[in-house]
């Protein structure tokens, strides 16, 4: 579990240097809202905040070089099968490995920027998870956050 921690909070430490500053605030407060959760002192409602909108009913564009990193984890899990033990051992590297150039590619602004935020931060959590422990809930949850992403981006 510390692990779990230290891991996510390098990458969040690393994400939220490589954003714009009004971001960086707003990236550590659904980081903190994330991880006070239950928590009845901090208990507080921040579900607009991180709900993730439509532009005008249409899907956020996503520039070309994090979409590409986002499309490559896309494919690594779709080529893996559940029954294959090696493959599934070596996802989580291939995620992360995703995952820390998308951050550091980071070059979008506004408010598209602000709702990719708003999805990422809960998805490093899952794969965070998954590095954990290589679970076929921990997987479906992955693959649901990218569903997700799909309906609200492109």
């Amino acid at each position: 579990m510390n692990k779990l921690k230290i891991s996510t909070l390098g990458l969040a430490t690393f994400f939220l240097f490589s954003c714009n500053d009004k971001v960086k605030t707003e990236a550590a407060e659904t980081t903190e809202t994330v991880e006070t959760t239950g928590h009845d002192e901090h208990n507080h409602d921040h579900s607009d905040e991180l709900t993730i909108h439509l532009n005008d009913g249409q899907k956020w564009k996503v520039d070309d070089n994090m979409m590409l990193h986002i499309r490559n984890m896309e494919k690594d899990i779709a080529a893996v099968s559940i029954d294959n033990p090696k493959e599934y051992q070596l996802l989580p590297e291939k995620l992360k490995k995703n995952l820390d150039l998308l951050t550091s590619n980071c070059t979008m602004e506004g408010q598209a920027h602000d709702e990719l935020h708003k999805w990422l931060v809960p998805y490093i959590d899952l794969i965070d998870a998954f590095s954990e422990e290589e679970s076929s809930e921990n997987f479906a949850n992955i693959q649901q956050s990218l569903n997700t992403f799909n309906r609200y981006f492109e």
